[in-house]
Parts: structure tokens; sequence; C-alpha cells
């Protein structure tokens, strides 16, 4: 009994601890990652052995297959034509105008009905035409709205011109009418509106204004009854900032009584 106890190997013992192992970082795990690609590039390799093709892979193939081969004389079909004097590559018809190939064979692999795909390319397209023309309408509003702020903007500094020129035409008539002693304006609207005024001041010419109806004339009629007075009474021409001494010499040397014929 003792002879056997002491040939079993006591656990406790230096050969047991002592054990030199490998325990090299990351060899172990290595080892499983090289053994686990083998074993899933075998089974990998054994699917593609065994693998069985579908019914349709099967069809495809086949279908392949059959359209790459020209008919025979084996095909009932083709052996009629032959019979009817047709050779194999010659064009159909009596005078050789039809086709050569065959009809393309268009395999239909989805559910949708006849007339689905086309009826789906029309609305893709309806769809393409609609979004197009919303472009189009877009981009011609923001143009027509450009345009009208740049006609707006130009109506602006026309009118602001305009008022400039009656203003240093009021001046002028003013200072001219001064020199030659005439204390009260042809009309109210004549002479530039002092910015003091009395209240009878006031009265008065809001009279003159009512009796004339001044506010009923734009600028521009205005301007041009203004300019026409001092061409014809003082000879002077608020765009050359000249008297002249004659109306011959306001004729020839003035180019015309507008702010274009001066431009």
């Amino acid at each position: 009994m003792k002879l056997n106890m002491a040939e079993e190997e006591d656990y406790m013992s230096d050969s047991f601890i002592n054990v030199q192992e490998d325990i090299r970082p990351g060899l172990p795990m290595l080892r499983q990652i090289r053994e686990a690609r083998r074993k899933e590039e075998k089974q990998q390799e054994a699917n593609l052995k065994n693998r069985q093709k579908s019914l349709k892979e099967e069809e495809q193939e086949r279908r392949d297959i059959g359209l790459k081969n020209a008919l025979g004389c084996e095909n009932k079909g083709f052996a009629l034509l032959q019979k009817m004097g047709y050779k194999s590559g010659q064009a159909l018809g009596k005078s050789g105008g039809g086709i050569v190939e065959p009809i393309p064979l268009n395999i239909k692999t989805g559910k949708s009905g006849i007339g689905h795909e086309a009826s789906l390319k029309r609305k893709a397209e309806e769809k393409l035409e609609s979004y197009r023309k919303k472009i189009h309408m877009k981009n011609q509003a923001e143009e027509e709205a450009a345009e009208q702020f740049r006609m707006r903007l130009k109506n602006k500094q026309d009118e602001m011109k305009l008022e400039g020129d009656l203003r240093r035409s009021q001046r002028a008539c003013q200072q001219l009418d001064a020199q030659k002693n005439i204390q009260v304006p042809r009309e109210a609207w004549y002479w530039l509106r002092l910015e003091e005024e009395t209240e009878e001041d006031e009265e008065e010419k809001e009279q003159d204004e009512d009796e004339y109806k001044s506010e009923d004339l734009s600028v521009l009629e205005k301007l041009q009854i203004l300019t026409s007075y001092l061409r014809e009474e003082h000879l002077y021409c608020i765009w050359c900032g000249t008297a002249y001494e004659d109306k011959e010499d306001l004729s020839s040397n003035c180019p015309g009584p507008t702010s274009a014929d001066h431009d």
C-alpha cells in the first residue's frame, strides 16, 4: 500500500509546480484564430462543392445556352423556313428587308402586371417634367421680381432727379425775378417756399395754390412749365447754367429745352 502511494506523484511536488510553460503573450490566441480561419475556409470550400443550384439558376443557364446556339434542322419552324427558300443569315421578307437576328427575349422576373414598368417610366417622366416647369417658373418669377426692382429703383432715381431739377429751376427763377424787381412770382410754386413763414403768408399761398391747382400737376409738368418760363422770360437754361443775350444766342448755343438734350 505504501509502495503504491509512493509511486503516485504528489500534486504539490516540484514536478508539478515548476513546470515551464510557454507564456509568450498573444501566442495561444493567434493559434486559435488560425485554426478558426482554416476551419471556416474548409467549410466554405465544402459548401461550394456540395451546393445545389436553384431551379431559377438552372433555368437561366439552360436559357442562355439555348439562346447562344443557332437553330438547326431539327427545329420544325426552321425546317419549314428552309423549305420556303430561307437560308441561314438571310433577312426575312420577300425583298429581304426584314430582320436578320431573332427578336430578343426579355424575361420578366417581377410580380407586377404587364405595362407596369411603362407606367412607372411615364410617371417618372411626368414628375421630372413637372419639376422642370416649377424650376422654370421659379427662375422666371425671380427674374421678373429683379426686373421690377430695377424699374422701381430707376423710377425713383428719375423722380429724385426731376425733383432736383425743379428745385434748381425754382431757385433760379426766384433769383432772376428778383433781379428784375418782380416781387410776386407768376405762380406760387415758381419760387421755393420759405422755411419760416407767417400764418397770413401761408393762408395767401394756399389760396393762390387753390386757384391754380398746382397740386394737380406732376413734377415733370411743373419742370416743363418752369423751364419754358425761364427760357422765354430770362433766356436762361438750368442745364447749361447760362443766361444768354438773346433768343438767337439761346437757340444757337443751347442743345435743347430738356435734360435729355444735354446728355
